[in-house]
């Protein structure tokens, strides 16, 4: 069996100043495990929110699987995350304050071929922070070109 299953969610360090990392397990269908381990997963535009105490992942999309019968799941269900309480605790302390968000930056399958869904506590950039970002990235590839 395979697990070298990634999937970034790539704009996530341009859209945000990453503070802090946790990993987090996830409660899913048979039909959806199946469908990430074929890679069919997408965290582009996947958000986390707090509900009564408990942390949930809204807006993940994983497409239904193609051998599902009636049993198949919904693609953008909310899924809960399993983190421990002591964890979910910071994170909820933290997403109180202002401008504080949580948005998931990789699902991959762990060695024990289980899905993991890597989150990230952060903080929206401005569009100038942006701008700078750009402009970092824009001399970086002129040092390397010059230095072929």
């Amino acid at each position: 069996m395979s697990n070298n299953i990634k999937i970034k969610n790539k704009k996530a360090s341009f859209e945000y100043h990453l503070q802090e990392k946790f990993v987090a397990g996830m409660v899913l269908t048979g039909t959806e495990i199946k469908s990430i381990r074929n890679g069919k997963a997408s965290i582009k535009e996947a958000y986390c929110s707090f509900e009564a105490g408990e942390l949930f992942v809204r807006n993940m999309h994983i497409a239904e699987y193609n051998y599902g019968t009636y049993n198949n799941h919904d693609p953008k269900r909310e899924r809960k995350l399993l983190l421990t309480r002591r964890e979910l605790k910071k994170l909820e302390t933290k997403v109180t304050e202002k401008g504080f968000t949580i948005i998931p930056t990789l699902l991959f399958i762990n060695d024990k071929g289980l899905a993991k869904l890597e989150i990230a506590l952060a903080k929206g950039k401005k569009v100038y922070d942006k701008r700078q970002d750009i402009k970092k990235k824009d001399i970086k590839r002129e040092i390397e070109r010059d230095r072929i």
